[in-house]
């Protein structure tokens, strides 16, 4: 068999278990250079696209070569930089992998923009925040799992589905991906995506040109509603009482519905408690905060996107200061490559940190001192508090005060389990540290700490975070 169809087939046998945009993204550029006594060869055109493929489908790979193949004992990976500039005989032909529903997902403009009665547009889908490449890591698995089984039954599971999380963590990636994905699957559904200031303004208008009663009956037959930020409806009674019918129509018709905010139902500010209620009656799913690991698989995914070459010292770089905000994880990797395909030169720790300093005015590298591995040198409690706070973005006297609330509290045990693991100073040490508290209190706050991180996820995650910070 040619080498060309052998990759073929190999390839096509992988697509229904990584999909056909992974092949086509991964593998349109690879080829197999030679076989050799048993040994196949497959180039790619760079080195991020090599490490990408071996972490993630270097074992689904030797077993499709196998089944066609038994001959094959060993399958190794090469770059050859060339491939992405010219063509290659022997490289694939993709359309083999853009099926018909494929093409017509590339087609975004015409497919996704969805117009009712000739008035109602529904905001532009963008092509990029697809279900597939979203990275949910462990701490967002439920998030994204919600998200692919509304999308292969809208408005028969999860109604309403109902995300919150704070900014810049990829709520709206998902929402995008849902109603990408349920065009996909149901080539004639109507599918809306809208953000709530939207909403409100068409209410607005609607009641300016005293045209209310053709407003409600304008979205009552779509079939995926998705609304973004619904926040913003807090303390606008006019818009909450419009929404709630047009909420009531759609869902007892078995239509989809799909909200996002910033906080779950029961702690929005200013919504009635009949539209908490609704918000609250289907599967309400937080979007939390990417760890390391996560971030890190999300800035090589980026460079594998933007097919560019970052030392993973840049990145780890990047990973560690960049925590609370995958956009801002983003837009920092894009801006440091930019500038330096300006200059003709690669990305430095050093070009990273001027990155950060310009687009983030309290950035997460101001006023911190870096080692040589890019961790905070940590000597006292007073650098472990410094630290604890920069992580959870609160203050120092939000940790050694007498604030009680939740997202002080935790923090504050935090802080005082790490100075105690970390430093191991007495407990009458640290309670002094945090406005004299007495041993009791921090003997409390360590045990509960402990007893926590068997059983909740994300307090293990972040202290393993805030550990890798300090260099433990």
């Amino acid at each position: 068999m040619h080498n060309k169809s052998l990759w073929e087939d190999v390839l096509k046998s992988l697509s229904p278990q990584i999909g056909k945009s992974s092949i086509l993204s991964l593998f349109k550029d690879s080829i197999i250079s030679g076989i050799e006594e048993g040994v196949m060869t497959i180039c790619v055109p760079n080195h991020i696209v090599r490490g990408f493929i071996r972490d993630r489908h270097e074992a689904q790979i030797f077993r499709a070569v196998q089944n066609i193949d038994p001959g094959i004992k060993e399958v190794k990976y090469d770059v050859m930089g060339s491939l992405a500039d010219q063509d290659h005989p022997f490289k694939i032909d993709i359309k083999l992998f853009q099926s018909q529903d494929v093409r017509k997902m590339r087609k975004v403009p015409n497919k996704q923009e969805v117009i009712i009665d000739g008035e109602v547009r529904s905001k532009m889908f963008n092509p990029r925040y697809t279900l597939d490449n979203f990275i949910p890591g462990q701490e967002n698995q439920l998030a994204l799992a919600a998200c692919k089984a509304v999308a292969a039954k809208p408005g028969n599971i999860y109604n309403p589905l109902f995300l919150y999380g704070n900014v810049g963590l990829g709520k709206t990636h998902l929402l995008q991906g849902v109603g990408l994905e349920v065009l996909k699957n149901y080539p004639n559904k109507s599918v809306v995506y809208m953000t709530s200031e939207r909403f409100m303004n068409e209410i607005i208008t609607a009641i300016g040109k005293k045209n209310t009663g053709s407003f409600k009956e304008k979205y009552r037959n779509i079939d995926c509603f998705i609304v973004d930020d619904v926040q913003f409806f807090g303390n606008k009674s006019s818009t909450q009482q419009e929404f709630f019918h047009t909420f009531n129509e759609l869902y007892d018709a078995d239509k989809q519905i799909i909200l996002s905010s910033d906080k779950p139902p029961g702690e929005l500010d200013g919504l009635e408690d009949r539209l908490v209620s609704r918000f609250g009656m289907g599967m309400v799913v937080e979007v939390l905060l990417p760890d390391f690991e996560t971030r890190m698989a999300i800035l090589n995914s980026k460079c594998l996107e933007y097919q560019v070459i970052v030392g993973r010292d840049v990145l780890e770089f990047i990973a560690f200061n960049v925590r609370h905000s995958v956009r801002e994880l983003e837009g920092i990797l894009v801006k440091a490559v930019a500038e330096a395909r300006l200059m003709q030169t690669t990305p430095t720790i050093k070009s990273v940190a001027d990155a950060i300093r310009k687009l983030s005015r309290d950035s997460d590298l101001q006023g911190i001192s870096l080692d040589t591995e890019k961790r905070m040198v940590v000597r006292s409690s007073d650098d472990v508090i410094d630290l604890v706070a920069q992580y959870f973005k609160l203050t120092r006297s939000d940790l050694t005060g007498d604030n009680r609330k939740k997202e002080v509290m935790i923090p504050r045990q935090i802080c005082m389990y790490l100075i105690r693991e970390t430093l191991d100073h007495s407990y009458e040490t640290i309670g002094e540290s945090f406005g004299g508290r007495n041993h009791t209190t921090v003997l409390h706050a360590c045990n509960k700490i402990l007893g926590q991180m068997k059983e909740d996820n994300r307090i293990m995650r972040d202290i393993n975070a805030i550990k890798r910070e300090i260099g433990v």
